[in-house]
């Protein structure tokens, strides 16, 4: 079963969705997210998260 590549959009999508119900949404590509991060995840991480997130609702699934 291919994994990866195909399921981008709707990791992307539920992982936002996840941090939304946590309250974590709206991390940016400002850096100051990353300051404060509680898992120190990087601004690299996060800003392939948003470029993600923005292609999987633009584009749909």
């Amino acid at each position: 079963m291919p994994q990866g590549r195909p399921e981008r959009k709707r990791r992307a999508l539920s992982m936002v969705e996840a941090m939304d119900k946590e309250g974590f949404g709206s991390c940016s590509n400002h850096r100051e997210c990353e300051q404060v991060c509680p898992k120190g995840i990087s601004i690299r991480h996060i800003a392939r998260m948003n470029r993600e997130y923005l292609a999987a609702t633009l584009f749909g699934e």
